[in-house]
């Protein structure tokens, strides 16, 4: 029996939202299918990272809707594994105790709880994501002993190891060089393909967001631009960065 189009990974419908009296998001909609690295660019204070809140259900947006594999992200139970997110982060200090595998390990607690040890099963699974972001063999090695890029793969790491279908990034490349961070695209592309992933990546080095991503975001409280790269022009980039005022804070 012929089946329909497969339904958005995520789906946002017409969501606005203040915070502390500010608009912060004005009339969002977008749709995001499967398989899909969609970037999102645009000035700080734009609502980047605060998307990213709403569209994981950790705020609740005035008007609008969100929908997530067809559900209300809002209702983590339903969605308990689906979704690795990768935070802002600060890289490790030198001479934090953990490491890599450890770091990793830590995916696991909200699947399988805070107060019990890790299971062989669990361990593998650290293994195994480690190994999908090239860093197996520096397992155990301290995280602060890793340069900013593999830091930051083991990050990615952590988020796989509930082997999700959607991978949500918020500025992954933070403290990495200019090599590093074409390596992790190049990363992200792979994992897209063999994983299957869709993948939402927040990140404010446009250039390497038109080159390496299927569609781009940007947002600037309003949704400025929403498709192929070839279509952003840079005259849409500066009327973006140019509406936002400095003074209205960050995301």
């Amino acid at each position: 029996m012929p089946t329909g189009p497969e339904p958005p990974v995520i789906e946002v419908a017409g969501v606005s939202l203040r915070r502390d009296g500010r608009q912060v998001l004005r009339d969002i909609s977008l749709s995001i299918g499967a398989q899909e690295l969609v970037g999102v660019i645009g000035p700080n204070g734009g609502g980047k990272t605060t998307l990213l809140q709403v569209i994981l259900g950790v705020l609740k947006p005035d008007r609008g809707t969100v929908r997530v594999f067809g559900r209300d992200p809002r209702r983590l139970d339903g969605l308990r594994g689906d979704v690795g997110y990768v935070a802002q982060s600060k890289l490790f200090e030198r001479e934090f105790p953990a490491r890599a595998k450890d770091v990793v390990l830590m995916g696991t607690f909200p699947q399988v709880g805070f107060f019990r040890l890790p299971r062989a099963r669990d361990r593998a699974r650290a293994m195994e994501a480690l190994g999908q972001v090239g860093m197996a063999d520096r397992a155990n090695r301290p995280i602060g002993r890793l340069s900013g890029g593999e830091q930051q793969r083991v990050f990615i790491a952590q988020a796989l190891v509930s082997r999700p279908k959607l991978l949500i990034l918020d500025e992954p490349t933070v403290g990495v060089d200019r090599e590093g961070e074409e390596a992790l695209l190049h990363l992200l592309i792979r994992l897209k393909r063999d994983s299957a992933l869709t993948i939402l990546m927040v990140s404010h080095n446009v250039s390497l967001i038109r080159a390496h991503t299927d569609r781009i975001l940007c947002l600037s409280r309003e949704l400025c631009f929403a498709g192929d790269a070839a279509r952003l022009t840079d005259q849409i980039i500066a009327q973006a960065y140019h509406a936002h005022r400095p003074e209205d804070g960050d995301d």
